[in-house]
This record gives structure tokens, C-alpha cells and sequence, in this order.
């Protein structure tokens, strides 16, 4: 994700220029990773640019801070609106967009408590996250790296220092040549990717990990457990062992950055035979009717006028 070195944010209530975007060095923040944030799209559709689920994604980030006993300054109506008016400000059509929230600056300790809730909206143009891996197929490996068991640190919060987890796993993968890494649990079943959802097919059936599996409630994969029911495929959410993914007829990944990214390898092995399936497709199609045409049924856009 290339940034741009212009621009307007929001921070705080107000639009600031890109540059002026700045925390202070001892910021809560900085030294203990307390911000909650989210990824959300806006697509250039056939109708006028929308955002994809944003009040879904906004709901998200409240519950990610209410799990840290952190409230929302701003109300969750105030954050779409300000959404939206990021978009025009900086005359984007099709774009990312990143609220986040974090713990400022005020005193110096473990407890977050005592230090001011700040919020910031930014929006930049994205192509496709795994780059030419969007229409190869990603070659991906099984990590070394565990995700956090449950009772830990809550995985369903969508917050920082939950990441430095997923930056070890990442950096694994693209030193080995790798496009992306698929994380197991501590009992060695598969939970997720550094930072996607993990879909499997096998025989014909959908499978994906429970919500108790350490991953995060993602809202495309929320997204595609509703496309794949109205398409009529079977899904089940299960735990899958490691061994399913060397069988499996096709695997993705699935997530607000990385869409639907099928997988063309896993630890060198071909999913497959190393194209990208019918279901996966099936879904990619339906997906695009919502983000290119607008056919939205699901009332899932939310226009920006």
C-alpha cells in the first residue's frame, strides 16, 4: 500500500493537510499499541462511487474499542459522514479508506485509561493488495508463527498491537519468496491469513473457520457466508486441519484489502490443479455486480453523492 504525500484527513473533528497528520511521540499509542482501526472500500460502481458495508465496518471498530473499555468520541453516524466527505475532499472515486482510533498523549503507563481517545479518516487509492498475485493466484506458506490463542489477546478486535503477530508472519512468507502466509491455531488447524479471511473447497463444499478459531469477524467474509447461501452452495464453518489445504480443489483468501484472492500454491504445492476454481469464481462474479455495477440487493453501498 503505496501512500500519497497529499491530500486531506480528518483528525479530531477538523481536515487537516496530508502533512499535518501528526501524534505526539509519547502517545499512549506509540509505546502500547492501543488503536483499533478498519479497511473499507469505496468502488467507483456503474450508479456513483459507494462504500462498501461501511456502517457494518463502522459498528466493528466500536465493538474493537469497547473490548479495550475505550468509547467512540464520535457518534457512529458522524464517522460515515465523515467517510464520505473524506472522499469528496480529496476527489476519489474509487479509494481505501482507514478511521482509526488510538490513545493520545497525557501520561505514561500500562493503563490506557487516563490518556484522550483521538480519531483520524484517510482515504487513498488501492489497486489490488496482492499485486499481480490478484490474477496469477497467490502462492502462499503455512507459517511458523500460531495465531494468538483466544484468551490472550481477543482476536475478533480489530486493533494494532494484534498485528504485530500478523507482521511476523508476512515478513516470513515474502522472505521465502512467498506472496502471503496462512497462520494455524495452537492445536494446528488452520485460523487465517496475516490479513484475510481463509476459504476452502473441497468436494463441491465451502468450508471456512469458526469465529472461535482466532481470526477476526470479517465483514467480507460475513459477505461471502451470504453470496455463497443465495448461490446455493454448501458451506460449513468448521475447524480445518492443517492436511485438508494440501487436498483442497480450491482455496482463497478473502478481506476488504485483498477482496477474493484465489490461491494457486500452498508450500509450493498446487492447489488444484492450479487455476482458479468454479466456486471461487461464482463468487468473484456476484461480488462484482454489487462493486462495478451497483446491483446492490443486499443494501450493503453507501452512495456518495
Amino acid at each position: 500500500m503505496k501512500l500519497p504525500t497529499s491530500g486531506w484527513i480528518w483528525m479530531n473533528g477538523e481536515f487537516v493537510q496530508w502533512q499535518d497528520a501528526k501524534i505526539h511521540v509519547l502517545s499512549h499509542v506509540v509505546h502500547y499499541g492501543t488503536s483499533w482501526f478498519e479497511g473499507i472500500r469505496a468502488y467507483d460502481t456503474k450508479r456513483g462511487t459507494a462504500i462498501f458495508r461501511l456502517p457494518e465496518h463502522i459498528k466493528r471498530l466500536e465493538r474493537s474499542m469497547k473490548i479495550y473499555h475505550t468509547e467512540m468520541p464520535y457518534s457512529a453516524h458522524e464517522i460515515e459522514e465523515v467517510c464520505k466527505e473524506t472522499l469528496r475532499r480529496n476527489n476519489l472515486k474509487s479509494a481505501y479508506l482507514r478511521p482509526v482510533a488510538w490513545r493520545g498523549y497525557a501520561e505514561m503507563g500500562i493503563s490506557p485509561l487516563p490518556c484522550p481517545v483521538e480519531v483520524s479518516v484517510a482515504a487513498w487509492e488501492l489497486g489490488a493488495y496482492l499485486g499481480e498475485a490478484a490474477e496469477r493466484g497467490a502462492n502462499v506458506c503455512i507459517s511458523s508463527w500460531n495465531r494468538l490463542p483466544p484468551n490472550t489477546m481477543p482476536a475478533i478486535a480489530k486493533a494494532g498491537g494484534n498485528y504485530m503477530n500478523a507482521q511476523l508472519m508476512k515478513m516470513e512468507a515474502i522472505r521465502n519468496g512467498y506472496d502471503e502466509a496462512l497462520t494455524l491455531d495452537i492445536y494446528g488447524n488452520v485460523s487465517e491469513a496475516s490479513g484475510a479471511n481463509v476459504f476452502v473447497v473441497y468436494d463441491g463444499v465451502l468450508y471456512t473457520p469458526p469465529i472461535g478459531d482466532s481470526l477476526l469477524l470479517g465483514i467480507t467474509r460475513d459477505t461471502i457466508l451470504t453470496l455463497a447461501k443465495d448461490l446455493l452452495i454448501e458451506v460449513k464453518e468448521t475447524l480445518i486441519p492443517r492436511g485438508m489445504i494440501h487436498v483442497a480443489d480450491e482455496i482463497f483468501l478473502a478481506g476488504t484489502a485483498v477482496e477474493i484472492n484465489w490461491v494457486k500454491s500452498v508450500d509450493k504445492q498446487l492447489v488444484g490443479n492450479g487455476t482458479q476454481g468454479e466456486i471461487t469464481q461464482k463468487l468473484k462474479t456476484r461480488m462484482a455486480d454489487i462493486t462495478q455495477n451497483g446491483l446492490d440487493s443486499y443494501k450493503w453501498l453507501s452512495f456518495v453523492e
